[in-house]
C-alpha cells in the first residue's frame, strides 16, 4: 500500500521501458509505479537512443512531464483511472497532434502545428495515455524505407546497418527499443506490418472503419489506415479497445459491432475446428530461404494447436500494378501542385511516383477500382469455408540501410526488379480488400534480424485475429526476445 501523498517506485530504468502496457496502467493504478516515474524513464531512454535511431522528429518532453504530473495527482486525490492513466505513447509524424508539430516528414510542413488531434489520438489521449513525442516517416508516408530530407534516416532495432522499414519506421523502432510500449502508426500499403516485422514488433492493419480515420481525404474509397503497434498482441488489443468506434469524421467506422478485443487476446485454448489457408509466396516471387524456414516452423506450431491447414493459390495476390494505380493518383491529386511548386524541396522519391501517376488515365483508374471489388470477393470467398489466412509477411528480412525504393532488392544472392512486388507482396491486397491483417514475430534471420508472419481474418473480424496471435504468440516464445541497445 502506498502512503497517502506519496507513490513509490517498484522497479526503474530499462526494465520500466519495456514493462508491457497492460502491466504498466495496473501498476500505474495500484500505485506502485509513478506516471512521472514511468513517462521519465522512456523519455530519458528516448533522447538517450536518438543520436543512434534517429526514430523521432520530436520528443515532447516539457508536455508529457506536465501531463504526467497531473495524472499522478489524479491518482492521489483517488480519482477513477482511465484505462491507459499515465501509460506512454507516440504518434507517427503524419497523424496530427494538438499543439504538437506534425511535420509529415516535409520541409514544406516542418513548422506545422495542428489545432486538434486526429480522432484516435483524442482517444488515447482521453484514455489517460501520455503522448512522448512523434516519430519519424517518409515524406507523407510514402515509401516502404523511413527516411526523409527533413531528418535523414531511421535505423532499425536490431541493426544500424538495416532499415526500419516504412513508411511507420519510427513508430515500430520506438516500440522496439524499450521507448514507448504504444505506438500510433499508419498503413497504406504495409506501413504498419512491414516496419513491425523488420523490427520484431506487432502490427495490426484492422478493418476498414474499425478505428476512424479523420484525416483521410477520401473517406469513401479509403484503403489507408490509423493502427495500433505494440510490443505484445495483448497490448494492441488494449490500444485497439480505445482507438475503435463510430466517429462522423468516416462512413466506413459506422456499423461494426463493439468488441471485446482485450478478453479476446487471451491465449486461452486451442485452435481445434479452426480452418487455415496459407501460401508462401505468389506465384513467381521470391523468398529467402531464412524466411520459408520460419513460415514453415509457423505452420508446424498452428497444427500443434490443432488448427487444420490447407495451401492457396497466391496468383491472385501479385496485385502490385493495382495497388499503384489507385494510390500513385491519389498522391498525384493530393500532392501534384506541391510538387510543381515546390520540387526541390521535396522527397525525388516522391516525386518520381506522383510523375508516374501522370501516365494512369480515368480509365485506368477505374479498372483498378473494379479489380479492388474483385479481390474483395476472392477473399471473401476464401473466408466463407475457411477462418483466416496466413502468409509471410515480407519475403525477406530488413534490407540495407541504404537501400534506394526504386533499386534492384537482393534476396538470397539474387537480385530483384519492383521492390514493392519483390519485397511485401502480401501487405498491400489488405489495404484493399479492408480485412484485418496483423503481423506478428515469427522468428529470426541472420544478424538476429526479425521475421513476421502475417495473420488475415475475417471482415471486422479483428478479436478472431487477435486471438490467434495471442497463442500463437504464446507458442512461439518471441515476445520478450529484444534488441540489446
Amino acid at each position: 500500500m502506498i502512503a497517502k501523498g506519496t507513490v513509490e517506485s517498484v522497479t526503474a530504468g530499462d526494465e520500466l521501458c519495456f514493462l508491457p502496457a497492460i502491466s504498466l496502467r495496473d501498476a500505474i493504478a495500484r500505485r506502485e509505479i509513478s506516471p512521472i516515474e514511468a513517462t521519465r524513464a522512456v523519455l530519458d531512454r528516448a533522447e538517450r537512443l536518438q543520436p543512434v535511431l534517429n526514430c523521432f522528429i520530436t520528443i515532447c518532453r516539457d508536455e508529457a512531464i506536465r501531463e504526467a504530473k497531473a495524472a499522478e495527482h489524479a491518482l492521489l486525490r483517488g480519482e477513477p483511472c482511465a484505462p491507459l492513466h499515465g501509460v506512454p505513447f507516440t504518434v507517427k509524424d503524419i497523424v496530427n497532434t494538438a499543439g504538437i508539430r506534425t511535420t509529415f516528414g516535409s520541409r514544406l510542413y516542418e513548422k506545422n502545428v495542428p489545432t486538434e488531434d486526429a480522432r484516435a489520438v483524442a482517444r488515447l489521449r482521453r484514455a489517460g495515455a501520455i503522448l512522448i513525442g512523434k516519430t519519424t516517416t517518409p515524406e507523407f508516408g510514402a515509401k516502404s524505407l523511413t527516411d526523409a530530407p527533413l531528418f535523414g534516416r531511421t535505423r532499425n532495432a536490431w541493426s544500424a546497418a538495416h532499415t526500419s522499414g516504412g513508411s511507420s519506421g519510427g513508430a515500430a523502432v520506438a516500440v522496439a527499443a524499450g521507448i514507448a510500449p504504444l505506438a500510433v502508426a499508419t498503413d497504406g500499403g504495409g506501413s504498419t506490418r512491414i516496419p513491425a516485422a523488420c523490427n520484431g514488433v506487432v502490427g495490426l492493419k484492422q478493418s476498414n472503419g474499425v478505428i476512424p480515420h479523420s484525416q483521410a481525404a477520401d473517406a469513401f474509397g479509403n484503403y489507408t489506415y490509423v493502427t495500433p503497434m505494440t510490443r505484445t498482441v495483448a497490448d494492441t488489443a488494449l490500444m485497439l479497445q480505445v482507438m475503435a468506434g463510430p466517429d462522423e469524421s468516416d462512413p466506413w467506422s459506422y456499423g461494426p459491432p463493439a468488441s471485446d478485443y482485450l478478453a479476446a487476446a487471451t491465449p486461452e485454448g486451442d485452435l481445434h475446428g479452426k480452418r487455415i489457408l496459407f501460401c508462401a509466396v505468389p506465384a513467381g516471387r521470391p523468398i529467402a530461404a531464412e524466411v520459408a524456414a520460419a513460415f514453415t516452423a509457423t505452420l508446424d506450431r498452428l497444427l500443434d494447436l490443432g488448427a487444420s491447414l490447407s495451401e492457396m493459390d497466391g496468383k491472385p495476390f501479385d496485385i502490385e500494378p493495382m495497388w499503384r494505380a489507385i494510390n500513385h493518383t491519389t498522391w498525384l491529386a493530393r500532392f501534384g501542385q506541391m510538387a510543381a511548386r515546390d520540387a526541390d524541396k521535396m522527397s525525388p522519391s516522391l516525386l518520381r511516383q506522383i510523375a508516374s501517376a501522370s501516365q494512369v488515365s480515368g480509365v485506368a483508374y477505374q479498372e483498378a477500382m473494379f479489380a479492388r471489388t474483385a479481390l474483395f470477393r476472392h477473399v471473401q470467398t476464401l473466408l466463407r469455408d475457411h477462418d483466416f489466412l496466413v502468409t509471410p509477411t515480407l519475403s525477406r528480412t530488413a534490407l540495407p540501410i541504404d537501400q534506394d525504393l526504386f533499386g534492384k532488392v537482393t534476396i538470397d544472392g539474387k537480385e530483384f526488379d519492383d521492390l514493392r512486388a519483390n519485397w511485401f507482396p502480401w501487405t498491400m491486397p489488405f489495404n484493399l480488400t479492408g480485412h484485418p491483417a496483423m503481423s506478428i514475430p515469427c522468428g529470426f534471420g541472420k544478424h538476429d534480424l526479425p521475421i513476421g508472419v502475417q495473420i488475415v481474418g475475417r471482415f471486422r473480424g479483428e478479436a478472431e485475429v487477435l486471438r490467434l496471435g495471442a497463442l500463437l504468440e504464446t507458442a512461439q516464445g518471441f515476445s520478450t526476445r529484444w534488441p540489446q541497445l
